[in-house]
């Protein structure tokens, strides 16, 4: 048994380590390692590799934050600068993806429908011709087996009209997408994206995941001008400001396409390399649903039903009416819709299949459809963007979970302003492990090493094959987020952000990235 003399010095002794063990004890510094034993090995390296990433010449100007969380109790084994928002990228895209599984279930399937208002006779429609979307943002994509590209549905929508004994149609064929009465984008998208393809709105109804390539010639020298020759599909209406010059060869995409919803002047800026007699880049539709229009009315008139109507193309804030047409319909504004008459309707994929092509692929339309999706579930009524994200903010605080410093402005983690902390982030993935979609959606994170976007990484590591991981990547963001199975057996989640690293330093970054992984499979 130790003992003290009580004097004076003693006091002064036995003061400072008293204060110092409180502090120990209420302290914390926001990263909750104290719940996890300070000598582990495995935990210490981990947290030397942090240090040194964030006081390193990648990272000292800007921001590492890392959460790791034992998902069987919730418990955060460790944590560095995880209760500060920052830029997610697309690792929002497991909350969009993990909301949409837990409210709509994995057999959730969109559905568009094929109809037609006024009256058939004698082969000949008295009316017009609809499609019309509810958000599917797979329809006519050809990515997924069992259901068609674009080129085939167009076939199949002109034969599902004949087969309704349509040989003529008195009216127009518009493309429906007033199932969502806001602008297709995020008001916090920049606008050098809106463009291209990874830029694409939402809109009620979506073709070809709304996007189309435009195809260019490199010119004879270096800084040649570089002619564009066709866009696959044909693109009605669209303009170009063509200012794309000829770069090196194998110099790859360096064309930015500048555009915006419902304009149809694009400006295509950049370079293509040398030596290519054609060269693809991938733009954003600015009104999928005219192009539908378009599309179909030019399919239907190949396959010999004469259509006499402009295409057309009910936009955000239309009110849909009829159209007169051989005295059938009223186009009053605000007039009340004529009753329409279903011909065939096109069924997407379940969502689990929509899920995994999201999480896989880090399709920015997909992440913004579901993420809607998801808050028109919860609220039961349409919702805008605003009132979509409250509606995800608001399910998962009703799980208890942590959201200070939740702020997102979309569902796929383009917008430059929104943020949310690692901490939010691993604490939605343990309270998705208790949901019953959770397995499909556990099922839809890539494999390091092995599938979508981060199989190059960590392989031939003891990572490969064990953690899962969705990648995030916009302009000074890096982020990874997802599971793993601890060296005990126990499944822990964990999200890394890192926020404006050195300049030109992506690269240099990623066996940083992979040691983390081996890192944490060591735990």
């Amino acid at each position: 048994m130790l003992s003290f003399p009580a004097s004076a010095s003693a006091s002064r002794l036995i003061l400072p380590v008293v204060v110092v063990f409180i502090w120990a004890l209420t302290t914390s510094s926001a990263s909750a390692q104290v719940q996890v034993s300070p000598d582990s090995s495995a935990l210490q390296r981990l947290r030397t590799w942090a240090t040194s990433l964030q006081t390193g010449p990648l990272a000292s100007n800007g921001i590492v934050a890392l959460s790791v969380r034992r998902v069987n109790d919730g418990r955060v084994i460790f944590g560095q600068n995880d209760f500060t928002s920052l830029s997610t990228a697309s690792t929002l895209k497991l909350v969009s993806t993990a909301t949409a599984l837990a409210t709509l279930g994995s057999t959730y399937s969109y559905t568009t429908t094929l109809e037609y208002d006024g009256v058939i006779k004698d082969s000949i429609l008295q009316g017009n011709l609809y499609l019309r979307g509810t958000g599917d943002p797979s329809l006519g994509s050809g990515r997924f087996a069992g259901y068609p590209a674009w080129a085939a549905l167009l076939k199949d929508i002109s034969g599902r009209v004949r087969q309704a004994g349509i040989r003529r149609i008195d009216g127009a064929v518009i493309g429906d997408a007033s199932f969502y009465n806001d602008q297709p984008i995020p008001d916090s998208w920049p606008f050098s994206d809106l463009g291209n393809y990874y830029g694409a709105g939402l809109f009620g109804l979506n073709f070809n995941e709304n996007l189309y390539r435009v195809y260019f010639k490199s010119g004879p020298t270096l800084a040649a001008p570089a002619p564009v020759l066709r866009t696959d599909p044909y693109m009605p209406l669209l303009t170009f400001n063509n200012r794309v010059t000829t770069g090196p060869s194998n110099s790859g995409d360096e064309v930015n396409i500048y555009g915006a919803p419902f304009q149809n002047v694009a400006t295509l800026d950049g370079t293509i390399p040398a030596n290519s007699p054609e060269f693809a880049v991938k733009g954003a539709m600015p009104d999928p649903a005219y192009f539908t229009a378009y599309a179909i009315t030019e399919q239907l008139r190949r396959d010999s039903v004469r259509v006499a109507g402009p295409a057309t193309s009910y936009r955000p804030g239309t009110i849909p009416s009829g159209v007169i047409v051989s005295g059938v319909g009223n186009d009053a504004l605000g007039s009340k819709p004529l009753p329409r008459t279903e011909v065939a309707r096109y069924v997407s994929p379940p969502l689990s299949d929509l899920v995994r092509e999201t999480n896989f692929q880090s399709i920015n339309l997909y992440a913004e459809a579901l993420m809607r999706s998801a808050a028109r579930q919860i609220r039961q009524v349409p919702a805008n963007w605003p009132e979509s994200i409250s509606a995800v903010t608001g399910f998962w605080k009703s799980k208890g979970v942590d959201l200070s410093g939740f702020r997102p402005r979309d569902g796929s983690g383009l917008s430059t302003t929104g943020a949310l902390t690692t901490n939010n982030l691993t604490a939605i993935l343990t309270a998705m492990t208790r949901e019953g979609a959770y397995p499909a959606f556990y099922a839809s994170i890539p494999v390091v090493g092995q599938t979508g976007t981060v199989r190059g990484l960590a392989k031939n590591t003891k990572a490969a094959g064990n953690v899962r991981a969705k990648s995030g990547t916009i302009e000074g963001v890096r982020a990874y987020a997802g599971y793993f199975t601890a060296s005990d057996g126990t499944l822990m989640a964990f999200s890394l952000m890192i926020n404006k690293y050195a300049e030109g330093k992506y690269a240099a970054l990623t066996p940083q990235i992979e040691r983390l992984f081996v890192l944490l499979v060591s735990l």
